[in-house]
């Protein structure tokens, strides 16, 4: 099963993709969506159509995105929210379900604790995906979202399984 991991951001948009059979992670890919523009639709346009060449390049099966927190700067927390809307958009678009995950569950699936650093999660994502060259914190974020949703059920659940053997 193919998944990919989406840490959505309105300057630069993490993706990860992972291969999962049985317990086994194979990383497949990782990159940095930037925006582009001048305006806030210039921007998201941007994202959108990086984001639908990569997986269109990909073939996904299945999506998983970081939630987003609110944080002390509204305005800020609203453009977060309008790129993370991109984020699920885009895979729906594709006919890819979407999982999401607070930034705690997937640190915690990861790391082992809810509130490590970024060079924490991106330590552990390599030693989970032998070989990997992460493209940046922002990829390595994706990828431990991806593994994420592949630890919680999502690639390994009893729907998905029903779901290939039925057809």
């Amino acid at each position: 099963m193919r998944v990919i991991g989406i840490d959505p951001g309105l300057r630069n948009l993490g993706w990860g993709v992972i291969d999962v059979v049985g317990s086994r992670l194979t990383h497949v890919a990782n990159g940095i969506c930037r925006s582009e523009g001048a305006d806030l639709a210039s921007r998201l346009l941007s994202l959108h159509e990086q984001l639908t060449r990569v997986i269109a390049a990909h073939a996904p099966a299945m999506a998983a995105v970081e939630q987003t927190f609110v944080n002390k700067d509204g305005a800020g927390t609203l453009k977060l929210g309008q790129a993370r809307g991109i984020a699920m958009l885009v895979p729906a678009q594709a006919g890819i379900s979407v999982g999401e995950y607070a930034p705690n569950t997937v640190k915690k699936t990861v790391v082992g604790v809810g509130h490590a650093d970024k060079t924490q999660v991106a330590h552990m994502v390599s030693i989970q995906l032998p070989g990997v060259r992460i493209e940046g914190p922002d990829a390595a974020d994706a990828l431990a979202i991806a593994i994420c949703h592949a630890h919680h059920g999502g690639a390994g659940s009893l729907a998905q399984a029903v779901a290939r053997a039925v057809g």
